[in-house]
Formats: C-alpha cells, structure tokens, sequence
C-alpha cells in the first residue's frame, strides 16, 4: 500500500534521499547542515526524507532529522506519514520514536487505512501493541469496511488476532462484501486464528453475505478446521443463500462423516 517512490527535484535533494534510504547519517548531516536542503523537502509525491528513513528503520537518520526539525505528521499525497511506513515495516523503535516527538495516530490513507492497519497487516505485534497504547482505533475500517482484526486474521495472525480481540475488536465486524474475520480464516484454514476467534464467541450462522464459516471451511477443504466449527456449535443443517448445504459443498468423505455425526443429534 505505501510504495516509495524516489524522484528527486535537485541533485542535493536526491543526494539527501539517498543517503535517508541507506542509513549514511555521516551524508545525511553533511547535507543538513549545509542549509541547502530542506529537512522537509518532499520528492513528486509527497515523500519526505524522514518517511524513508522511517520505511528504511534507519533510526538514527530518523532522529537526526526530527531534531532538526523535520514535520512528524506530514502527509504524502496517498495521506500516509512517517508512522505510516515504520508500522508498515515493522519498525518497533521508529514507531516508538515518532511517538516521542508527537506522531499522531489520526491520520489515514486515501482508502482509509491506519498505521494499525498496516501493522496488522504485517503481523507486527510490538509495533501494534505500541499503537494501541498511543491511542490508534481498534475497529477503525478502511472505506470498504476492512478492519484491522478482519486483515491479521486474512493474513494468518493469531497472535495479532488474540491482542486485538483482548483490546476490544469487534470479533464480528464485517466488510462492504459481508465477510467477517471468522469466515475468511475458515475459508484460508487458519486454524489458530480461529481458535482465538472462537473464545470470542463469533456468528456461526449465516451472515449478510448469505453463507457461513462452516460452508466456507467445507470449500476449502480443511478438516480440521470444519470439526473446530462444528465443536463450537456451527449447524451443519443451516444452508446458504444458493440453498445449498455445507455437505451438498464436498465429496471429502471424512468431512461428509464429520458433518453427518453433528446433525444426527440435533434432528434427534
């Protein structure tokens, strides 16, 4: 999502933006200190150099260049700052830094996304617990209704997963499309993260989108997944919005079996 871009208006800018991305903070002070380049000079995008050297984990050129003044919470043009790029990298002592000197946790990209988000995203856990603790949203969503705990469950997580249920994620939040974490980590046979979800006691049923967890772990293909479901209570007897039946989904016998063994005692 925050691609880098390097084009540079003046051979000192570019000199400057090199030496951020390669950590010379030798160069970097050079540079500065001639009063030739600008702390905050940004290339055709917006990109500034402390949003390199934040993307880089270069911290000593991001400390050099926040104690020469350089704007914490400038934008780049798609919206994100220099915490956007140090989550997203997983940077834990850029994010811990920027938080130092006045990093907000407000901003978000033209798509929506948080800093949280991203380190969602990318599993980073020290960096998501540092997040949290500095105020970011929880259940803050992008504009097509993705939130962080729905991303790290996408992404296999379960650590991430088990941090932001216990910090007050919404275990059923659902996107535009109707998908909840649940369903797209049965759907991938995550079964950690599942497992997490599960002590949470998420909608087993049928959601907006017309189908279920259940039928979702059925497709994939993973039986251990559908029996983690099926023990926590997913009706096997429930259809989806074709009309169709987990069991009408597969020819796997041992999930066949494992369906069939669950809706004998509930008919009865």
């Amino acid at each position: 999502m925050c691609r880098m871009s390097f084009k540079k208006e003046t051979p000192l800018a570019n000199a400057a933006f090199w030496a951020a991305r390669r950590g010379n903070l030798a160069l970097l002070k050079l540079l500065l200190n001639s009063g030739r380049v600008d702390v905050d000079c940004r290339d055709s995008h917006g990109t500034t150099l402390l949003m390199v050297a934040a993307y880089a984990g270069h911290i000593d050129c991001v400390r050099e260049l926040v104690l020469q003044g350089a704007d914490i919470n400038l934008q780049r043009e798609s919206g994100t700052t220099a915490l956007f790029f140090a989550a997203q990298q997983g940077h834990n002592d850029v994010v811990r830094f920027l938080f130092g000197f006045g990093a907000s946790t407000e901003f978000r990209t033209k798509d929506g996304a948080t800093a949280l988000f991203l380190a969602a995203q990318g599993g980073y856990l020290d960096v998501i617990r540092l997040l949290l603790a500095s105020g970011a949203k929880v259940n803050q969503p992008r504009q097509d209704g993705t939130a962080p705990l729905w991303i790290a469950s996408q992404m296999g997580h379960s650590e991430v997963v088990r941090v932001m249920l216990l910090r007050g994620a919404d275990r059923d939040a659902a996107r535009n499309d109707g998908t909840t974490a649940l369903l797209k980590a049965a759907n991938k046979g995550y079964n950690d993260v599942i497992k997490e979800l599960l002590k949470f006691s998420p909608t087993l049923g049928i959601l907006k989108n017309g189908t279920s967890a259940l039928h979702a772990a059925v497709l994939s293909g993973n039986i251990k997944t559908v029996a983690l479901l099926l023990e926590a209570g997913a009706d096997p007897s429930l259809r989806n919005k074709a009309n169709e039946l987990p069991a009408e989904l597969t020819k796997n016998e041992r999930i066949l079996r494992l369906l069939r063994s669950k809706e004998g005692p509930r008919k009865s």
